[in-house]
């Protein structure tokens, strides 16, 4: 089947680029409003850029009751920070309750039981629990589509400092095993990373 997405509701666009474009890490996003605000938020749509300078993205998209940007976007584009935290499994409940689509006066880090950090190169703190987190200046968001949902935005961010707890950290290399990330499937689902294979890779310069 040949499927053009121009011809279909973006709902079900979006339900097939999640059910197969997986899986996905998640952004848990923090960021502090210009009122000093904190908000924090998961986006599964993901993924590193650069390692020179280091810089990761994510898409927020907008959201699907009226086309409204979401708090995350809104105080990014603010304030020109933003903090990437990434989710262990045992964070997922508190993960799951920041999900939730709050009005922008509401601290989730106070929803989920948090404990704000205070980052060392941005207004926006980090996630206390987590045992990775990216610091980020705003380097650009491109937006995607029209202000309506379905549409999005993509948002790069260049990294000033990287928190890595100690005990995941052996010799410049993380301990997955320690670290226990989780990645999003679609609907409820998500998976853990502790079924894995390896592959050795051809040798370059043939």
């Amino acid at each position: 089947m040949i499927i053009d997405p121009s011809t279909m509701p973006w709902l079900h666009a979006y339900r097939l680029m999640i059910g197969s474009i997986l899986p996905r890490p998640i952004a848990w996003v923090s960021t502090t409003s210009k009122e000093g605000v904190h908000n924090l938020a998961p986006f599964s749509f993901f993924t590193a850029v650069a390692a020179e300078p280091m810089t990761i993205c994510f898409s927020p998209m907008r959201r699907g009751s009226d086309g409204g940007k979401k708090d995350t976007l809104a105080n990014i584009e603010e304030t020109g920070e933003f903090v990437v935290n990434i989710v262990s499994e045992a964070l997922a409940e508190a993960m799951n309750r920041t999900a939730a689509d709050l009005p922008p006066e509401v601290d989730e880090f106070q929803v989920a039981g948090l404990t704000p950090v205070a980052s060392a190169t941005v207004r926006a703190p980090r996630v206390g629990e987590c045992l990775v987190a990216y610091e980020c200046r705003l380097l650009q968001v491109v937006h995607v589509g029209e202000a309506k949902p379905g549409a999005g935005a993509l948002v790069l961010g260049t990294v000033q400092r990287l928190y890595v707890a100690d005990e995941v950290l052996d010799q410049g290399r993380i301990k997955l095993d320690l670290l226990q990330p989780i990645g999003r499937m679609a609907g409820n689902d998500y998976v853990r990373c502790t079924d894995r294979f390896s592959v050795e890779r051809p040798t370059t310069g043939r």
